[in-house]
């Protein structure tokens, strides 16, 4: 049987799987901005990555609802719409694959890491431990307020 006219790779997965493997692998790089993978693996999610980024840059609604529906949650969907699509500086070629002077240990598959080509900084982070820390200011606040009963006696 000939290869011509058949798009993407198989990788020895039923297309459900598959589906899931690349939905996975473009979760984890929404949240850690970078990768290590199997070069394979890299350029086969590279095209669909780059097409939900350009979505996310863009806004909106329902640009916002397709990028949490091809990444499969909705925490991961915002991060990229609110935190990672404005830092980004560029019109397309938004991650870039590095192949490593490496083999996977087992099958001696040749591996690489798919990263964002522009620096990332997720100030989530920052976020939730300044909020954090206005939590407990507040609660400290009100244990030092005297109650009305306390200012009547």
């Amino acid at each position: 049987m000939h290869r011509h006219g058949y798009k993407g790779r198989k990788f020895g997965r039923e297309r459900d799987q598959r589906r899931a493997l690349r939905r996975g692998l473009m979760l984890a790089l929404v949240e850690r901005q970078a990768i290590t993978t199997t070069l394979p693996k890299a350029k086969d999610i590279r095209a669909d990555f780059e097409k939900i980024v350009t979505k996310a840059r863009k806004g909106g609604l329902a640009n916002r609802r397709a990028v949490i529906a091809k990444l499969g949650s909705v925490d991961a969907g915002n991060l990229l719409v609110d935190v990672i699509a404005p830092q980004i500086k560029r019109d397309s070629g938004y991650v870039r694959i590095v192949k490593l002077n490496e083999y996977r240990v087992g099958d001696n598959a040749e591996m690489a890491r798919i990263e964002f080509v522009d620096p990332i900084t997720t100030s989530k982070e920052d976020g939730e431990g300044q909020a954090e820390d206005s939590a407990k200011e507040e609660k400290v606040s009100s244990e030092q307020k005297p109650t009305k009963k306390e200012s009547k006696k």
